[in-house]
């Protein structure tokens, strides 16, 4: 008897067309057992993956994959998808050097259709494929699989509305486990609850369009009274009447963990013509009960005790975001105007203390970037000081919101920017390298980079303060240096520096992370006989135009440091300045490059693109040999 377990006999999807539907369950078993062995071990995305596996290997065992196209919303679901598609080894590094990306990649693989990171796109994404299908007259068929989280997002909307206008042959697969990251709010996920525990629906489109047609549609009141009853009976036989409007036909709630009633609603309806929606029901965290218990703790995570569900402890510190949320809770308490908002992130952006304590001062808008921007505008319009809390890559989905709803009104808008720079792990999708370019372009915006944890407390007291428009704080996704905490706050000066060493041959102005990176280079230096000052720039916008030019009048060589672009960057100011003042010393900018980092620790990815204090010194000493 071959005691060969079904995971090892899968080299790639078609290998799953010789099994059975029972092995198929077995074989869910397998992948879940290997998810949670590996993510224990390197961390990663583990509770959604673990809610998706059943309909993962469905998915494979209908559709052709890579002539199929499945698109994969956010993609942290994505992890059977990629051991079952060649990448079972990878899979052992994942996140790592050498190992799988945590989301989906077209350079990664053929089976990976779109790549993505950021949620709301597959529907948009799946019927551009489906488009190109026609446009170019091929056969496949494209799947897009959308979280009810990511259906908060508006152009997930902006998809359907046009797939359900172009009727292209398009199936949509909507995982409803009332959750995103943190549980969903909103009167769709509202809507969604009441689809769910109606009576189980099963229609087949030829049965409710024979009742209906039999309904008499000529002749005067005839006509409009037909057209009535026909749309009071679809309301009334229809519960998904959301997506039928739409243009799609809607199946469904069905039971996502159940292989065969997966497999036999996709085989039905994959021949069909026009936009499919099937919405199924599934459990994040599926399988693992330290992650069906809490699902939001074990959603992205660390590594793990396997057994006890325990996460490892990097470091005895808080990390910034706590700082953050303690910190805005804190000055929330003297503030009685301070509202936050966040887009489905509440815990990720550190603010469960905050909900908690003030429930009627926090939003929660899900995962609607563009409406938490202009949300928060209409409120600063009104009198009231919105701090928008919102990761970096996130925040770029609002570009345009804060430029045409916030600043160009000068409205005091508050953004507490998390994730800024590397964040390792995660990779190019969420490396929030662009925002110091991206914020200081912007007219009437203040953009502040604290050094340290204390720093950031008492940046974050200056943005509450400030009353002069928009203002932000950007601080990296990393635990703090250890220092002592002030207990009292006190605003900083705009605009100031602050001079943290001096020196005579070169200027290391340093912005946010790269400071203390500064410091250790200045003092590598030092001990080869070259002495720089250091200067904690603090802001980025607007820059102290004194202490910069009078510091970089007196050295042979200024060089920024910074955690973001090259292009356009903190470093880009500085030489923007010193132009303007007719000041000719040598600039050498230290940044990131322009290129989309990989994936890796975010200490090795420092390292990597030269952020480290050896790095920074090395530079130092190149570009100064030059110049003298």
């Amino acid at each position: 008897m071959d005691t060969t377990s079904f995971l090892e006999r899968i080299r790639g999807p078609e290998d799953l067309k010789g099994l059975s539907q029972a092995n198929l369950r077995d074989l869910a078993q397998e992948i879940r057992e290997k998810i949670i062995s590996v993510v224990s071990r390197t961390g990663g995305h583990l509770a959604p993956s673990l809610g998706v596996v059943e309909l993962t290997l469905a998915l494979h065992y209908c559709f052709d994959s890579p002539k199929d196209k499945i698109v994969w919303d956010v993609g942290h679901q994505a992890y059977a998808h990629k051991i079952l598609t060649g990448r079972k080894e990878g899979f052992e590094n994942l996140r790592m050097k050498g190992g799988v990306s945590g989301f989906p990649r077209i350079d990664e693989s053929p089976h990976d259709a779109f790549g993505t990171g950021h949620a709301s796109t597959s529907i948009s994404a799946a019927l551009g494929l489906a488009c190109a299908r026609d446009v170019t007259g091929k056969a496949y068929h494209v799947v897009a699989v959308i979280g009810d989280g990511a259906l908060t997002g508006g152009l997930s909307f902006e998809g359907l509305n046009q797939a359900g206008h172009l009727k292209k042959d398009l199936i949509v697969i909507l995982n409803d486990n009332k959750m995103s990251i943190s549980r969903n709010v909103g009167a769709l996920s509202q809507y969604l609850t009441r689809l769910i525990s109606a009576p189980v629906y099963r229609r087949f489109e030829a049965d409710v369009y024979e009742l209906l047609g039999k309904i008499p549609t000529v002749g005067g009141k005839a006509r409009s009274i037909g057209g009535r009853i026909k749309e009071s009976l679809k309301n009334l036989v229809v519960p998904g009447i959301l997506f039928e409007e739409l243009g799609f036909r809607y199946y469904g709630p069905v039971d996502g963990h159940d292989i065969e009633q997966l497999v036999h609603v996709l085989d039905h309806i994959k021949n069909f013509n026009g936009p499919q929606l099937v919405h199924i029901i599934t459990k994040k965290g599926k399988g693992y009960a330290h992650a069906e218990r809490d699902a939001s703790k074990f959603h992205g995570t660390g590594s793990f005790d396997k057994k006890t569900g325990v996460l490892e402890k990097s470091s005895d510190s808080p990390s910034y975001t706590q700082i953050f949320g303690r910190t805005i809770t804190e000055l929330a308490a003297e503030r009685k105007d301070l509202v936050v908002i966040t887009a489905a992130m509440p815990d990720g952006t550190g603010l469960s203390m905050f909900k908690t304590r003030f429930p009627e001062r926090f939003y929660d808008v899900g995962i609607a970037e563009q409406h938490a921007v202009t949300f928060s505008a209409g409120l600063a319009r009104a009198g009231v000081k919105p701090v928008v809390a919102v990761y970096s890559t996130f925040l770029q989905r609002a570009y345009d919101q804060i430029i045409h709803d916030v600043a160009l009104q000068n409205l005091n808008v508050c953004f507490a920017v998390d994730r800024g720079g590397l964040v390792g792990e995660d990779g190019p999708t969420h490396h929030g390298i662009l925002d110091l370019s991206y914020l200081r372009g912007i007219p009437n915006m203040v953009v502040m980079a604290p050094k340290d944890e204390n720093e950031l407390r008492h940046m974050l007291a200056t943005m509450i303060d400030y009353d002069g428009g928009p203002i932000a704080v950007r601080y990296q996704r990393d635990y703090g240096l250890g220092g002592q905490l002030d207990r009292d706050l006190t605003p900083l000066e705009i605009g100031k520096a602050e001079v943290l060493e001096r020196g005579g041959d070169v200027a290391l102005i340093g912005i946010g992370s790269m400071v203390h990176p500064c410091l250790e280079a200045a003092s590598a230096l030092r001990e080869q006989r070259i002495e720089c000052w250091v200067v904690n720039a603090r802001f980025v916008k607007p820059l102290d135009t004194d202490v910069i030019a009078n510091i970089a009048s007196e050295v042979n060589l200024v060089v920024t440091v910074e955690e973001n672009s090259v292009c356009g960057g903190f470093g880009s100011g500085v030489g923007e300045l010193l132009s303007s003042k007719g000041i000719t010393t040598s600039v050498s900018m230290i940044g990131l490059p322009d290129r989309f980092v990989a994936h890796d620790t975010r200490a090795a990815l420092l390292a990597e693109v030269g952020l480290s204090a050896v790095s920074i010194a090395d530079t130092v000493k190149a570009a100064l040999s030059k110049c003298r």
